[in-house]
């Protein structure tokens, strides 16, 4: 069934990097050209891999595989340790390759950006000629390794599932007139917004594949959706743009698997400290505050204890290890070996709409925003661990910068 919409010309570029991190790897160590490579957090047997190049996926390997499966699958595998400020820094070569081609309309992910196409851009033949120049520029002037995949269409949700049709290097358009028959063969699943539970929910609202998608009207979509998502859905499907504001930032986290060395209670503490710390200036550097200290352990044997902590609304690094203390003390005693922890400041607003304590004088607020102002300023200058609270002494070397998705490290801030 074609001519599910009206003629819209063609909006949006998107390109999505592949197996950005391995890709990365691989440019910069020749020697891993060609080779199957997994990217580790920690260089360690019990952990699993966050990326994989296309020689380890041809084995079946990809984010998430455990490493002693990763060996298995492929016994040729090169195991390396993630570099996180590399990746970063090769983000905005990146950026700056495309920008030389074209503007960059929004940054979505270490991986992924979206370009707005104007003018005659928006014509089939110069969108890809476009495309075909962005791929040239990143080979000639960042580096040859660092592959794409390019998705046409006329809104940016399309033009990220084009952009998977066709991977690795690959450039895929979408034309109104090609919908919705070119979305038919795919998994509900590979349309961007739909997980496991989604998939389950749509299911039960007689919605199994894609066509029955396609075909369902705005008001079944929003009932199956439970909110005005469905009707997003709805719009988007037919290449229409949809504007929805960006939400404010609820929560500044930060994880890390721990290395085998630090698998005990006194170190997992410790690390947790340095997490809580750093935390503490990203926030601070956004002007937010918290209300809620949140902890969580993961052990090897596959338990987890997460616990969470209200505070006064507040940036204070002090106010903050003081809730880990509370958090740490009503742990249960447990003889399983923690294996990952992780801290989140949540219930965050604005600095502005902070208000003093009844309790307090107001000279140790002030007295406390200026210790927390000189650290920041002096490892800003000097390195993240010139000045910090001594119940990170031990994890110095532990939990360097992660890059989560939708979240691009700021190198000034969160370098190590």
């Amino acid at each position: 069934m074609s001519g599910m919409v009206k003629c819209i010309p063609l909006r949006a570029l998107y390109v999505d990097f592949n197996s950005y991190f391995a890709s990365v790897e691989q440019q910069l160590r020749p020697g891993l050209r060609g080779r199957p490579v997994g990217v580790l957090p920690v260089l360690a047997e019990t952990t699993c891999c966050i990326a994989a190049s296309y020689e380890a996926k041809a084995f079946g390997v990809k984010t998430g595989t455990p490493v002693y499966e990763a060996r298995k699958r492929c016994p040729g595998i090169v195991l390396v340790e993630a570099r996180p400020p590399l990746y970063v820094e090769m983000h905005h070569r990146l950026i700056a390759a495309v920008e030389s081609c074209t503007p960059v309309g929004r940054v979505l992910s270490i991986d992924e950006m979206v370009c707005p196409l104007l003018g005659s851009e928006q014509h089939r033949n110069r969108a890809l000629a476009l495309a075909a120049l962005i791929k040239q520029t990143i080979a000639t002037t960042v580096g040859a390794y660092l592959k794409s995949s390019i998705g046409i269409a006329p809104n940016t949700f399309l033009a990220k599932i084009a952009s998977n049709m066709d991977k690795p290097d690959g450039c895929t358009v979408i034309e109104s007139a090609d919908l919705p028959d070119i979305l038919h063969p795919l998994d509900l699943r590979a349309i961007h917004g739909i997980g496991r539970a989604l998939d389950s929910r749509l299911q039960r609202h007689g919605i199994e594949t894609v066509a029955q998608l396609c075909a369902a009207n705005a008001a079944t979509l929003r009932a199956a959706w439970g909110s005005v998502e469905g009707e997003r859905m709805y719009a988007r499907l037919r290449g229409e743009d949809v504007t929805v504001a960006d939400s404010r930032r609820s929560s500044v986290s930060h994880s890390h698997v721990l290395p085998p060395e630090l698998r005990n209670p006194a170190a997992a503490y410790s690390v947790l400290h340095r997490l809580l710390q750093k935390a503490a200036m990203r926030l601070r550097s956004y002007g937010l505050i918290a209300a809620n200290v949140q902890v969580r352990v993961a052990y090897r044997n596959d338990t987890v204890w997460q616990a969470d902590q209200p505070v006064d609304p507040t940036a204070d690094t002090l106010a903050f290890l003081h809730a880990l203390d509370v958090l740490w003390a009503r742990q249960p005693q447990v003889r399983a070996v923690p294996q990952s922890v992780g801290v989140v400041l949540g219930a965050l607003d604005d600095a502005t709409h902070r208000s003093r304590s009844l309790f307090d004088t107001g000279h140790t607020a002030e007295a406390q925003d200026r210790l927390n102002a000189v650290i920041d300023a002096v490892n800003l200058r000097y390195g993240k661990t010139a000045l910090y609270f001594g119940g990170a002494h031990r994890a110095l070397a532990a939990a360097p910068m992660r890059i989560a998705f939708q979240h691009i490290p700021d190198l000034a801030i969160e370098a190590d």
